[in-house]
């Protein structure tokens, strides 16, 4: 039986709020493209499937009125102006950009990510996210998010109106015929004429079919509505589990969903976020981390961990006390269940659950050699808990370096990671295929 290999992504966020001020760290990454283009490169040396961009459209808890000026990380590049141009500088790895559905346009989007596409030959991924950061309401005429079930109808309708615009030209469409003078087939161009609850779209896309047929989609919802979403919408899900049962569980449910919707569940590759901490030794590795832990303040740990708090300020009360009972929450729920049910199994004070988010916002963290980490992610693999891992950093760039230069070696001799690409597109890492234009296989369903 052929040994099953993980699909590995490099995970840029804003990495832990005291990464920055380590000796080796670089704090200028926030917005230096030759620093950028460093780690995609580096990443593409260790033959990742992809690099992925979060992105926030405003400054989360803002600048004056209740600002942690400590905080790593405020301001970057738009990520798919920024993977646009790291596509000129690498050949292989994918390109995935996050881009919400809550604030933007159909065909705006639809054109972006269709542009990277082709520009990229083939590597771009759209990371659909509806908004978290209430924030973000406010950078766009909205005093609050609209409710967080709404927030994922639009989004299916939006990612729809993206698929239909993406095939807008049909393969072969655009003849540029200079002795003819037809530039392209009219019978193998469609407009879409999209009448919706929110939105109404005439098309079509002023874009060819991209050499992916459309954009890789990545999705990280894990409540019961965003599970649905990427079930049925998704190539690649972002997720958060900190153990293998949990990943077991979680893992069987999404598959069972994608076949539900006539989805292949091996087209659909479940990668959680893993902060892995690494060093020559364990001694080493805890070296670091013990580190980070002691240079991050509680002032900000706290304010991290307000974001999935319900709207409950928790930097007023005792940071000693467990964690309180949260409200509900209207922005990140799966997240919020992920961090309380740690607290109660724990029994975390405020302090300690707020550290635990800090280090990598409610994901996984593993402290060791390149072979213990190894060691976890082929336990998790085997055991059926995931198709890959999403790979954060705590601070830029040596944390990716170690993971190219001694974590991937360690996997590889494993068998269990490529030593090379399969193919040139994102597609081809994930062992995805390119969907038919939905035009084309209508013709042939009318022919046969």
């Amino acid at each position: 039986m052929t040994q099953k290999q993980l699909k590995l992504g490099a995970f840029f966020s804003s990495g832990h709020p005291a990464g920055w001020r380590l000796p080796e760290a670089f704090p200028e990454t926030d917005m230096s493209f030759p620093n950028y283009m460093h780690m995609a490169q580096t990443a593409e040396r260790g033959k990742l499937d992809c690099i992925f961009f979060q992105d926030t459209v405003g400054v989360v808890g803002g600048v004056k009125e209740n600002a942690t000026p400590t905080k790593c990380r405020i301001v970057w590049p738009e990520p798919a102006t920024l993977i646009a141009a790291l596509a000129a500088v690498t050949k292989n790895i994918g390109l995935v950009s996050t881009a919400t559905t809550t604030y933007s346009e159909p065909y705006t989007i639809a054109r972006r990510f269709g542009s990277v596409d082709c520009i990229s030959n083939g590597r771009a991924g759209w990371n659909v996210v509806t908004s978290q950061v209430e924030l973000e309401a406010m950078n766009f005429g909205q005093d609050s998010h609209m409710e967080h079930g709404a927030r994922y109808e639009k989004a299916e309708e939006f990612v729809d109106i993206c698929f239909g615009l993406w095939d807008s030209f049909e393969d072969g469409a655009f003849l540029r015929n200079k002795e003819t003078g037809i530039f392209y087939d009219p019978s193998l161009a469609h407009e879409l004429n999209h009448e919706g609850k929110y939105f109404k779209v005439k098309g079509p896309l002023n874009l060819p079919r991209t050499p992916q047929g459309r954009p890789v989609i990545a999705q990280a919802g894990s409540s019961e509505v965003g599970i649905r979403f990427a079930a049925r919408c998704a190539d690649m899900i972002f997720t958060a589990q900190s153990t293998i049962p949990e990943g077991q569980a979680f893992y069987k449910k999404v598959k069972e969903q994608v076949a539900s919707f006539g989805r292949n569940p091996d087209h659909v590759k479940i990668m959680p976020g893993l902060m892995p901490i690494l060093g020559a030794t364990r001694e080493e590795a805890q070296e670091t981390y013990d580190k980070l832990v002691s240079m991050t303040l509680d002032e900000v740990s706290i304010r991290s961990l307000n974001h999935y708090s319900g709207g409950l300020d928790l930097t007023q009360l005792d940071p000693d006390i467990p964690l309180p009972d949260l409200p509900p929450a209207n922005t990140a729920k799966a997240r919020q269940d992920l961090i309380v049910a740690k607290a109660r199994a724990e029994n975390l004070t405020i302090r300690q659950t707020a550290q635990y988010v800090a280090v990598a916002q409610g994901h996984h963290t593993v402290v060791g050699s390149a072979s213990d980490v190894a060691d976890l992610m082929q336990a998790w693999l085997e055991a059926g808990a995931c198709d890959g891992f999403m790979l954060m950093s705590p601070f830029y760039p040596v944390p990716l370096e170690r993971i190219v230069d001694h974590l991937v070696p360690e996997l590889q001799r494993r068998g269990i990671f490529r030593t090379e690409y399969e193919g040139t597109t994102l597609r081809d890492s994930l062992g995805i295929p390119v969907p038919e234009n939905r035009y084309t296989a209508m013709a042939k369903a009318k022919a046969s």
